[in-house]
């Protein structure tokens, strides 16, 4: 028995050699277009990787049922934004800390922290790109603006920590990197709302 959303497809596990074979059969489905799958269930328990293609390795014989939760895309994408504001606010409070140790001459402890700042902000700018390309979300000028400047202060403080002055990234992580990032709460709250009408306009 296979399971999409709750509605029986019809589809029988037997007609595949494996779960990786099936689960890219069933993928295939149309009413899949613009979905993301969330979950996975095998004979009721959830199913996950722990390595590359572990489903290749699963044959179908010890398999009774599969059951796929799948959510749309946009509301994925709302779900993304709602994270990305937690984000922010972490990125606000690592701004602050960063700052401090660093005037309290605790190097150390803050180039941790400092590294830890530059990742997550690394990857909160990727899927910020990721969400405005995937939904040709409109132009706001707000939104390229925060890029470029969130952008251009980032490599900005990557120049300065070369040079080892730590005073003065602390001043700029704790004067114009964090004015930058709080930025980011209007910006985000905005495109949830692009994403929302992109999706109604699909």
């Amino acid at each position: 028995m296979i399971v999409i959303d709750g509605q029986e497809t019809g589809l029988r596990v037997n007609n595949f050699a494996n779960l990786e074979d099936l689960l890219v059969k069933v993928m295939e489905q149309d009413c899949l277009d613009n979905r993301m799958v969330t979950d996975v269930f095998v004979n009721k328990e959830a199913f996950s990787e722990i390595y590359p293609h572990q489903a290749e390795d699963i044959s179908t014989a010890e398999i009774e049922s599969v059951e796929i939760v799948t959510m749309a895309v946009p509301e994925m994408a709302v779900n993304i934004t709602r994270e990305l504001y937690k984000v922010v606010r972490l990125m606000g409070h690592g701004c602050r800390s960063v700052a401090d140790l660093f005037r309290r001459g605790d190097d150390a402890e803050a180039l941790e922290l400092y590294q830890d700042l530059l990742d997550v902000t690394r990857d909160f700018l990727g899927m910020i790109g990721v969400l405005r390309d995937e939904f040709s979300l409109k132009d706001r000028q707000v939104l390229n603006d925060s890029l470029e400047e969130i952008t251009a202060l980032f490599s900005e403080m990557i120049e300065v920590s070369e040079n080892e002055d730590w005073v003065l990234l602390a001043d700029l992580i704790e004067y114009e990197f964090l004015a930058s990032v709080e930025k980011w709460k209007q910006v985000i709250a905005d495109l949830r709302e692009d994403i929302r009408e992109a999706s109604k306009a699909a």
